[in-house]
């Protein structure tokens, strides 16, 4: 799984965007992205593991989009 950080989400809008750490470009992420871990909003700068996923015209999307507890976000920056 990628890591990376929430650069925003919208809740009503039901999308947002996230920075990959391994990456330049960011991210679209779907609210649905975010039903494994049980969670309906995000706020900015939250630390996230995440799957990439190449959609049919090519453009990358977050999916199983899982917030990152205390420990495994000081381990993801090493």
């Amino acid at each position: 799984m990628a890591h990376g950080e929430i650069l925003w989400f919208d809740a009503e809008r039901g999308f947002g965007f996230i920075r990959p750490d391994m990456g330049p470009k960011d991210v679209f992420m779907h609210v649905s992205a975010l039903a494994e871990a049980g969670v309906t909003e995000l706020e900015a700068g939250a630390k996230v593991a995440f799957e990439l996923v190449q959609t049919g015209d090519g453009r990358l999307t977050a999916q199983r989009v899982l917030p990152l507890a205390p420990r495994e976000r000081r381990a993801a920056r090493r």
